[in-house]
């Protein structure tokens, strides 16, 4: 595994842990998020827990229709109709030792107070996340007045350098329209403006897809020193684990609305538990390794409005028992990870 601008100083941290604990930023807990319609609801997220812990970076993978970008907005509470919370619980812990905020519940005004302090989002687009209209410099000066109300325009403007900096963008962008910038420019304002007030959360989704493989790198390598550096974790979601395996402290596999593996970036590459995860990395080629032939994965992702019985993988797993067809997978503990798959189960494997 390629591992050089990874920063492997961040701990390790398995998917169940005390609710609350000292090193507990976000704790998800059985999640599910439904898109309501006139015949009925489909369940695009369905019981997903997980914990993130403080400085963490973790991975979300899947195939497209797997849940992650529906996750994502629950998280964040940026979902729309038809889409709603049907149950679970979304606990964000403050740093300050206050008690944990279920977002679930929360309105608009309350959730305007957390967002860009506490927890803040870099879209996939970024030229849909800036104002074509507005200079650079004047979006910054936006949010940052709108969030720090004493904070007087000459303020605004030196922050605004400072932010610019810190990713690398020269202060006289801040008089640029997003339209004369490129585009791996632009990814990197989007990185900044997240950052503004110092969130403990930034959740990035796909965020380098419009970018080459060089820019990617780069962006990356600068989330990862400003991580380190100011201490805030990470959600990145993507559909490259490559890359994830690459940055991620720890990484869930998305498959049919559930998380059907979690654990460190080395497990889920050295020892996939689930077969969709070792099909998902067999599906990239190795960059630092003789030619293989790679191996993808049959079939497509199930229609989450009729998903299989047992096991929803089963149809397309290459190991499936007959037993996959009709029992519900349970969630089995390893060492660094944890899976749903019922080959992991003594009984399976006696």
């Amino acid at each position: 595994m390629t591992a050089d601008i990874r920063d492997h100083t961040a701990s390790q941290h398995l998917a169940d842990g005390p609710p609350g604990d000292a090193g507990t930023v976000l704790d998800v807990r059985d999640l599910t998020v439904s898109y309501v319609g006139p015949d009925g609801g489909t369940v695009a997220c369905r019981d997903v827990t997980f914990q993130l812990g403080r400085g963490e970076v973790l991975g979300i993978a899947g195939e497209s229709g797997s849940g992650k970008s529906t996750l994502i907005t629950a998280l964040t509470r940026l979902q729309r109709p038809p889409a709603t919370t049907t149950a679970g619980s979304i606990v964000f812990h403050p740093s300050d030792g206050r008690p944990g905020i279920d977002l679930v519940p929360l309105g608009s005004r309350e959730l305007r107070r957390l967002r860009w302090t506490s927890m803040s989002i870099v879209l996939q687009s970024a030229m849909d996340a800036l104002n074509p209209v507005m200079r650079l410099g004047d979006q910054f000066a936006d949010v940052l007045r709108t969030h720090h109300r004493g904070m007087d325009r000459a303020a605004a403007k030196v922050r605004t350098v400072e932010l610019l900096g810190m990713v690398g963008i020269s202060a006289d962008r801040a008089r640029s329209f997003p339209h004369e910038m490129s585009g791996g420019m632009r990814q990197r304002a989007t990185i900044a403006l997240a950052l503004a007030c110092s969130p403990q959360l930034v959740v990035m989704d796909e965020p380098t897809t419009a970018v080459d493989v060089v820019m990617q790198r780069q962006i990356m390598a600068q989330v990862l020193r400003l991580r380190r550096e100011l201490g805030f974790a990470v959600i990145i979601v993507t559909h490259d684990l490559s890359l994830l395996l690459e940055v991620a402290d720890r990484i869930a596999i998305m498959y049919a609305g559930r998380i059907v593996e979690i654990g460190s970036a080395e497990a889920l590459y050295r020892t996939p538990a689930h077969p969709y995860t070792r099909g998902l990395r067999d599906s990239f080629p190795p960059l630092h390794a003789p030619l293989t032939t790679l191996h993808g994965i049959p079939g497509t992702p199930p229609d989450l409005r009729r998903l299989p019985t047992g096991c929803p993988f089963h149809p397309r797993c290459p190991v499936a028992v007959e037993a996959c067809s009709s029992t519900k997978p349970p969630l089995v503990h390893l060492p660094d990870q944890a899976a749903e798959c019922l080959l992991l189960t003594p009984e399976a494997t006696s």
